[in-house]
């Protein structure tokens, strides 16, 4: 997430709202579309489950935005993530200004907690939505990450009892939410924008510190650096490492295999309003990182996404360019592009992958999920189906719920908005969009 400069080591509560603001103001003009969402389809056959967490109806399309249906989506609910809670259950985390999500505050600040919900086969919604982690400004976006053993790794940016403007923080809890090292601990003051991801039994945090004023659009600045440091599965450090610091590189996301991390995170272009995507491979045992250099030398802010898919050994990672092209690579363990498809529907911004199998579930800005069939040599597309809830640019996360469906719940500001995707329902790419050949 971008912020002031750390080096004002001090910032009232309406300072960091007009330091989010800016961000998602950046972020508008370079996602374009990406930043809208998706009406649900009325000519979607046998459409599936839906359901919404909050029971305040937006309000009508016709009618003026207020001010809290404008401006920065964030301020309503922002990260999201799950792990697995036993007997088929599963925990769905995020982070959000209220189970009825309420936005900034009258003075601009964000009173984000980080909330947890339960998700049990054959349920259509998330049940016993409650507080996980409250304290005073705002905790997010939440990260999750869960090991072998059944240890979830908790990880936000915290503006609350810091001494700079914020830290990212961490807590580690057993796979029935009892605590093993219960937040707040830091990862580092002043860090922000961090993801986790499990590697073995170990938990690889990905983060960025510190800024860096002027430059990008309406020349609002950039991160300056990204690091990730390495916790066991209890939560103590075992390592840390530099990945790009002290440059103009942020947003870092990760996955994980058994043996090693992906890193995947953004780089400042001078004079433009696109990035560079970049990544590198970490091994979290010995800390041997693998600079691998970019990944596309053109996209779009924050709109990119990464996951890792155990039935074939491989990473995915999905992007979109600076003209709207969307873009899945195929990354082996050792960081070799396997497969690539540069001319897929352009995807949403902090849109998780969803994973089942051999397939990849991408949701696309045009409202509809885009499935990938991959193999430890390659990747197509599948098909696609409309989806009949919005894709919010906040966060998004699917998981395979049971009978070939898979789940998905999208953050929005009107809360979270869920639905089954039946795969069985999904139609062919149409020919005017299914001109990609891999390489």
């Amino acid at each position: 997430m971008m912020r002031r400069p750390i080096a004002a080591r001090v910032g009232t509560a309406r300072q960091r709202a007009l330091w989010r603001a800016a961000a998602w103001r950046v972020a508008t003009v370079l996602c374009g579309a990406c930043c809208a969402f998706a009406a649900p389809s009325r000519t979607f056959a046998g459409a599936p489950v839906v359901h919404t967490v909050t029971v305040e109806a937006p309000a009508s399309p016709q009618s003026p935005q207020s001010p809290q249906e404008s401006g920065d989506a964030r301020r309503f609910m922002h990260g999201i993530g799950m792990a697995d809670a036993g007997d088929g259950r599963r925990w769905v985390f995020f982070s959000s200004s209220g189970i009825v999500p309420r936005g900034a505050r009258r003075n601009g600040d964000w009173p984000h907690d980080v909330y947890v919900g339960e998700w049990l086969p054959g349920k259509p919604r998330l049940l016993r939505v409650h507080t996980f982690i409250s304290r005073p400004e705002a905790q997010e976006p939440v990260s999750i990450a869960q090991n072998p053993r059944g240890n979830i790794f908790v990880t936000f940016e915290d503006g609350w009892n810091t001494p700079q403007v914020v830290s990212q923080r961490y807590g580690v809890y057993r796979r029935d939410l009892k605590p093993i090292k219960p937040y707040p601990n830091d990862v580092e003051a002043g860090g922000h924008s961090g993801h986790v991801a499990a590697v073995g039994e170990r938990f690889v945090v990905f983060y960025s510190a510190d800024w860096i004023d002027g430059g990008g659009v309406d020349n609002l600045g950039t991160g300056n650096g990204v690091y990730v440091k390495t916790y066991d599965a209890e939560g103590r450090v075992v390592n840390h490492v530099p990945v790009a610091p002290h440059r103009r590189e942020w947003w870092p996301v990760v996955a994980g295999s058994p043996r090693r991390a992906l890193l995947v995170w953004q780089k400042y272009i001078e004079g433009s309003t696109d990035a560079t995507l970049e990544y590198a491979m970490f091994d979290p045992v010995t800390a041997k990182l693998d600079m691998l250099g970019p990944l596309n030398d053109t996209i779009q802010y924050y709109v990119y996404s990464s996951a890792y898919v155990p039935a074939v050994d491989r990473f995915v990672v999905v992007t979109t360019t600076a003209d709207n092209r969307g873009v899945a690579m195929l990354i082996d363990p050792d960081g070799h592009r396997l497969a690539t498809l540069d001319c897929l529907p352009a995807s949403v911004r902090e849109a998780g992958i969803g994973v089942d199998g051999t397939h990849a579930y991408v949701p696309i800005r045009d409202g509809r999920l885009l499935t990938l069939a991959l193999s430890p040599t390659g990747m197509s597309v599948s098909g696609v189906q409309r989806s009949p809830i919005p894709w919010g640019s906040t966060g998004i996360a699917g998981f395979p719920a049971r009978g070939g469906t898979m789940h998905f719940v999208s953050l929005t500001p009107s809360g979270a908005r869920e639905a089954d995707f039946d795969t069985a329902r999904e139609t062919p790419l149409p020919k005017a969009e299914a001109q990609c050949s891999t390489h």
